[in-house]
């Protein structure tokens, strides 16, 4: 069920209520497979019985509708796969985190010094003390033999990492350092660029993809290199990751969203005739 704590600006909705909302300002009108995500939006008094959205929502319905900066974080760990994220708009930020087998997210606003640290925070970004300071170690294979390493894993195959590397034909270090894998992570961001656009949709896009393996550290994933586009990667292309420091993936998240110059400036509102 959705639900708003007013006291902190908090607001518990899933896809379905976003898409309700989203539809009311543009349509005015809700289909019917959305009808149930509309009357629970009714009963949690985020709309009226005229459907009327509350005004306690417009920060956050205007920052969706019109949105300058999208990030979104997907993490994938023993629990199955989560989407969490950032939307700038022109006057707000927001935050938005799932929770493993959760309908909604919690989205809650943020200050703009804050988004990197927000950011951050989806992912566990952490200190490492066992991780040698800009270590540095590379790994080579294919994506192919990551695939077969992490199907075994899946499987629940738990033999020795030597015995796994032996039985798909992967560098045992792989395999070592997927032992202790919590999750991978991959942190996008898009944004309508102030240069010529070079993503899909007439979009700028910076991505970034990394291993969290406990012991092992942290490893940024440079081949395939991010941003990633569907039918891109099959099993022969080349893997390789390269261990770093949360200090380097501070640095890399920031680097990730755009500095103001490379914004498009907002569209300019129409004078009266």
């Amino acid at each position: 069920m959705p639900s708003m704590d007013a006291a902190r600006r908090r607001l518990r909705l899933s896809d379905a209520h976003v898409s309700v909302l989203g539809l009311l300002v543009e349509e005015g009108q809700v289909p019917d497979e959305l009808a149930r995500a509309h009357a629970e939006l009714q009963e949690a008094g985020l709309l009226d019985s005229d459907s009327k959205i509350s005004a306690d929502l417009y920060p956050l319905v205007s920052t969706l509708m019109e949105p300058r900066v999208i990030a979104r974080v997907e993490v994938t760990g023993p629990q199955g796969a989560t989407q969490s994220g950032a939307v700038v708009g022109d006057d707000f930020i927001f935050t938005h985190e799932s929770w493993p087998g959760e309908a909604e997210s919690e989205y809650v606003p943020a200050e703009p010094e804050m988004l990197v640290w927000a950011l951050a925070r989806m992912v566990d970004l952490h200190r490492d003390f066992t991780a040698e300071v800009d270590s540095g170690e590379v790994i080579g294979s294919t994506m192919g033999t990551l695939d077969r390493v992490l199907e075994r894993m899946e499987n629940g195959e738990f033999e020795e990492p030597e015995a796994v590397a032996a039985a798909v034909g992967a560098p045992a270090r792989l395999t070592e350092v997927l032992a202790q894998l919590n999750c991978m992570w991959r942190m996008t961001v898009v944004w309508k660029g102030a240069e010529e656009p070079r993503g899909e949709g007439g979009l700028a896009v910076s991505a970034l993809a990394v291993w969290d393996c406990g012991l092992e550290g942290y490893w940024v994933r440079e081949l395939p290199a991010e941003p990633v586009a569907d039918g891109q990667v099959d099993g022969s292309s080349e893997l390789r990751v390269r261990r770093t420091t949360a200090k380097e993936l501070w640095q890399l998240i920031t680097d990730l969203l755009p500095a103001g110059s490379q914004l498009a400036s907002p569209p300019k509102p129409q004078s009266a005739s």
